[in-house]
């Protein structure tokens, strides 16, 4: 996922663009209707309508069309707020649609505001990659992982934007959640196993349908949490490259301890029915395996980035 993994999360309104009244109220009316989100696009609406000292009040019933955007009644009005997917088929207008293209090509998010059908503008938005996200994925592919794809609802501008940045192999853009459980079927499908992770509601769908769903367990929304098999709990991506080899390490002890078990088993068994070995003697060797294998699982403790 892109926001809120790949980038910091919070974004800031960069560019604010009306074409039917002023700047303040076009602002002010996406402020009531985003106020009632969590989304991080959402809250930097909330944040720069603050900062400009404006005042409103919250939205009472708000629909939420995911990975679109949000609807509401407000002041007798039908108002939507939203990326260009929650109006399609619906034609904008050209002067919007050109600071539209001016924005995205600039790589901005955008939001479009609608009131009873006619839109009134667009607010640009900007995001920032992590620090050291470039190193991580280079580490990524150097202990193994294959195949790096940015999954992203924004627009392919903004996508290859933060993709190239950050030295991503594939950027997959304008997807719905929908989109992004097909796309990790498809991904499935072709390369056997893989690994998914995001942050948000809009992530958790394909964060299940994968082999693998990591989380950012700090900026993490709870469904994504709940739906993760791992939680990065310090939202610290430089520690996936050392899950990635742990868990490596796990799966090469697990075989160590099964072998080992099995082959004392096998060892004991004809020994003590052949009267080799007394029965006081198998159980001893039998357990002292045990004591080997719980040894040998504690060696992970001490695993170290050093290791990888």
């Amino acid at each position: 996922d892109k926001t809120g993994t790949l980038t910091v999360g919070k974004p800031k309104v960069t560019e604010v663009v009306a074409v039917e009244g002023s700047e303040e109220n076009l602002l002010k009316i996406a402020a009531t209707v985003e106020a009632r989100s969590a989304h991080p696009l959402a809250q930097a609406v909330v944040t720069e309508a603050k900062r400009r000292g404006l005042v409103w009040n919250e939205a009472r019933e708000v629909e939420t069309i995911t990975g679109q955007g949000l609807r509401t009644r407000l002041d007798g009005k039908n108002i939507a707020v939203g990326n260009a997917k929650l109006f399609a088929g619906e034609s904008l207008p050209e002067t919007l649609l050109q600071h539209d293209t001016q924005l995205t090509s600039a790589g901005r998010t955008t939001m479009f505001i609608q009131a009873d059908g006619h839109f009134l503008g667009v607010l640009a938005f900007a995001d920032t990659p992590r620090d050291g996200v470039r190193a991580v994925l280079d580490h990524l592919h150097k202990i193994g992982i294959r195949q790096t794809i940015m999954l992203t609802g924004d627009n392919e501008h903004v996508g290859r934007a933060i993709g190239d940045a950050v030295g991503i192999d594939e950027v997959q853009a304008s997807l719905t959640p929908e989109d992004k459980v097909r796309a990790i079927e498809v991904l499935a499908a072709h390369h056997g196993r893989v690994a998914m992770v995001g942050d948000g509601v809009n992530d958790a769908p394909a964060m299940a349908r994968a082999t693998v769903g990591i989380a950012m367990g700090g900026a993490g929304t709870d469904v994504a949490l709940e739906t993760a098999d791992v939680a990065l709990m310090a939202d610290d991506l430089s520690k996936l490259p050392f899950a990635v080899a742990l868990s490596r390490a796990s799966k090469r002890i697990i075989r160590q301890n099964l072998w080992l078990s099995l082959g004392v088993v096998v060892l004991l068994i004809p020994i003590t029915l052949a009267g080799l070995a007394g029965i006081g003697m198998a159980v001893a060797i039998h357990e002292g395996s045990t004591l080997i294998v719980v040894v040998n699982a504690l060696r992970l403790l001490a695993y170290r980035r050093e290791d990888m």
